[in-house]
């Protein structure tokens, strides 16, 4: 098993599921405890515990403590991370892409050029 250690790996480790995605979407509405975060979910509390272990072990969300419930919230620090990072590959990746079709788009009249003769 390889050990993941940085941090926006954690973060993306811990969205590749479903389950957790689904958790994050909800407490984006406002903070919840772990049996309102299960209720939607055919699955054990404990088994939404242990989602919510790695979202927090990623730093998405935070427990805080209201009498005796510790309600979950949404960090969104991290989510920014992650999209910034994102965005900064999506736009490298535009611009190969801006580039490559001018190229091919240059291209275009010699082919046609070649094809006349």
């Amino acid at each position: 098993m390889v050990v993941v250690e940085d941090e926006l790996s954690l973060v993306f480790s811990a969205l590749a599921d479903p389950t957790r995605r689904a958790i994050l979407a909800r407490l984006a509405l406002g903070e919840a405890t772990v049996n309102q975060l299960a209720e939607p979910f055919d699955m054990t509390q404990q088994a939404v515990s242990k989602h919510l272990k790695v979202l927090e072990q990623a730093r998405l969300i935070s427990r805080t403590r209201a009498a005796q419930s510790r309600p979950c919230v949404l960090e969104t620090v991290r989510l920014d991370a992650a999209a910034e990072w994102i965005e900064r590959h999506r736009r490298v990746w535009a611009d190969r892409h801006d580039r490559l079709a001018e190229h091919l788009a240059a291209l275009r009249p010699r082919d046609d050029e070649e094809k006349a003769e």
